[in-house]
């Protein structure tokens, strides 16, 4: 029987069985005994191969061409969002992941807080300096020369020191929280005594000694709450939006996130600022419903600081809230750190970047076109609207009636933006898109104030 299996080139059993059991390794396993380079040289135990088929791998498992297919097989599925080979689907809603959805969703929620309340507070800082007693449009150049540049400076140094000795967390909740607090004390206690805490007496005595060349920096000093409640609704949109919100956002957003839903987030500023627009008008008007002798304003006020109060801390459990439950994106680790910087050393390597000078004067530029047109219009504004309650309503619509041409001019643009892109080249196409958003939105605002006040803004100035 021996000799026949022998012939047959099958199998030649070995004469002592125990000694084949223990060279084969059983831990090895299948895949070891299949892809060996060599087969095993067993005493007693011979393969042949002319009849029965084998299976051995290749010394180094696959070859270069095959290797090269699964890597651009991975690749185009990493690139169609699909998952790589031995990968679970991660789970998507509306064809984006659950994880991003996570973290876009309560960024989106917090920027609109954010501009809903700077809305509010842009409107009724402007009431409380203009319409107040002893006070006009004119005061704005000299407040925000000799009291809103030196606390924005030295809200600059104190911000730089405590970015390095406090946590990201606790740097938000240190900056935000006086905000908040400030805006609800101003509305319940500061504003109510305000008639005992202002000197004016004092004032109208400077004022007859020094003469009228010293009307602005005297009322100042006659409504200071007034003043530092312009002041702070400034650094509201300087810091909270710029400095706060989005360097939160560029901290837990990658960067293929950020090309794909910042654009969405400019949009929802503008929906905000239409959201805001109403409820200026809604506290504005509660006037009209009161009794004579009470004080309009006063109830209106309190109504809307109220809604900063709660938006503000909509706002810290927004963030809270993310950094508890979003996994935040992992970056690489560099060898150093980059050492902190006083504030010298900042402002030097500021200076040596040519992109943020040039952003620079881009702001610099911004802010001196506003202050031109800034205190005639206002001016304008008191003599039609001589009321805080009055003032206060038209701010309401004309802040919504600018979120309506915003938004429309954005959709309108991206039209348009598409059949530029498919026809021009990129330099021309940045070109016609800025001025196609300036133009359009210029076009709307004239055309909504000509329907909702019968005259365009230049008609309302003169």
């Amino acid at each position: 029987m021996e000799a026949v299996l022998q012939t047959r080139g099958l199998l030649s059993l070995p004469p002592h069985p125990t000694r084949v059991r223990s060279l084969l390794n059983p831990s090895q396993g299948l895949k070891h005994r299949l892809f060996a380079s060599k087969p095993l040289g067993l005493n007693g135990l011979s393969l042949s191969y002319k009849r029965v088929p084998s299976v051995v791998a290749k010394p180094n498992g696959l070859s270069p061409k095959e290797k090269s297919f699964i890597c651009k097989a991975e690749a185009a599925a990493a690139a169609d969002g699909q998952p790589l080979f031995g990968e679970t689907p991660t789970p998507k809603f509306l064809g984006i992941e659950l994880v991003t959805l996570k973290k876009i969703i309560p960024l989106g929620l917090m920027f609109f807080c954010i501009l809903f309340n700077y809305t509010i507070l842009r409107d009724t800082k402007d009431v409380l300096v203009v319409t107040a007693k002893g006070s006009s449009a004119e005061i704005i150049p000299f407040l925000k020369t000799w009291v809103n540049l030196p606390m924005a400076v030295g809200f600059m140094l104190l911000y730089t020191k405590l970015a390095n000795v406090l946590s990201k967390k606790a740097l938000f909740y240190t900056v935000i929280l006086p905000f908040i607090a400030f805006f609800g004390a101003f509305g319940f206690l500061l504003y109510p005594l305000s008639n005992h805490i202002h000197p004016e007496a004092l004032a109208d005595k400077l004022l007859a000694v020094l003469g009228p060349r010293f009307l602005g920096p005297l009322a100042i000093m006659r409504i200071w709450s007034f003043c530092l409640f312009y002041v702070m609704a400034e650094l509201w949109g300087s810091v909270v939006i710029s400095v706060l919100f989005w360097g939160f956002a560029n901290q837990i957003t990658t960067v293929e996130e950020a090309k794909r839903f910042y654009p969405l987030f400019g949009l929802g500023a503008n929906i905000a600022l239409i959201f805001s627009g109403r409820t200026v008008k809604y506290f504005s008007n509660l006037r009209q419903n009161l009794g004579p002798g009470v004080d309009g304003w006063a109830i209106s006020l309190k109504g809307m600081m109220s809604i900063v109060v709660l938006m503000g801390l909509a706002i810290c459990f927004l963030y809270w809230w993310v950094n508890k439950f979003v996994p935040l994106p992992t970056r690489s680790k560099k060898k150093k750190e980059k050492p902190k910087m006083g504030t010298m050393e900042s402002l030097k390597f500021l200076v040596s970047s040519k992109y943020i000078r040039d952003l620079a004067t881009l702001v610099v530029a911004y802010g001196i076109s506003i202050n031109l047109v800034e205190v005639t219009w206002k001016s304008k504004l008191k003599a039609q609207f001589p009321s805080p309650n009055e003032y206060s309503s038209f701010m309401g619509d004309f802040s919504t009636a600018t979120g309506i041409a915003t938004v429309g001019s954005r959709i309108l643009l991206l039209f348009i933006q598409r059949i530029l892109a498919k026809n021009v080249n990129a330099r021309l196409y940045y070109k016609s898109s800025i001025s196609l958003d300036v133009e359009l939105s210029v076009c709307l605002v004239i055309v909504l104030f000509r329907i909702a006040f019968g005259s365009t803004p230049i008609e309302t100035l003169f």
